[in-house]
């Protein structure tokens, strides 16, 4: 009898040495990106569809956080680039609490929208961190720097939030 495989052991984005042509600023969001994602999978493993739309003890629904991530990094790099919200953004913006997408569809759409924020990133990473930047309708200031440090924490702060959420689901299953 053989025994199995060691899993190896994980590491953090951060440390794997990744994304290194890249200055530290925008590198730390590439890689708050990478471990959202590999938290959200990890953590989401074994729910159904129906548990990710649920909304124990009242908290939001894991759905709601997964596309409230994917798209609120699409809004916060089109601040950080200049620019404002299209309509087609709103639209989404508003749809995030509704839907019934499959887990398999809702981390598509985050993986869908971690690579476009890759790309952006990388182009925004050679621009000035001091550039002033002016979110939503009332134009309150920021910088593109900014704008580029808080796609990294916005979205830790909702990956912590689909971790507990899916541990309580997890635990009311007993």
């Amino acid at each position: 009898m053989s025994a199995s495989p060691t899993p190896a052991p994980y590491t953090e984005p951060w440390l794997r040495g990744t994304h290194t042509d890249v200055p530290a600023v925008a590198r730390a969001v590439l890689h708050a990106l990478e471990l959202s994602l590999d938290d959200i999978r990890k953590w989401t493993g074994g729910l159904s569809d129906p548990e990710v739309h649920a909304r124990p003890l009242g908290l939001p629904a894991v759905a709601f956080h997964i596309k409230h991530i994917a798209r609120s990094v699409d809004r916060i790099l089109t601040y950080a680039e200049g620019s404002q919200l299209s309509t087609g953004q709103l639209t989404a913006m508003k749809a995030e609490q509704a839907g019934a997408e499959t887990l398999a569809e809702l981390l598509s759409e985050l993986e869908a929208s971690f690579s476009s924020a890759a790309t952006r990133i990388r182009t925004l990473a050679g621009g000035n961190y001091d550039d002033p930047r002016g979110v939503g309708r009332k134009q309150l200031p920021t910088s593109m720097g900014g704008a580029l440090i808080h796609v990294a924490d916005h979205t830790q702060r909702h990956t912590g939030q689909v971790v507990t959420t899916a541990q309580v689901l997890k635990a009311l299953r007993s």
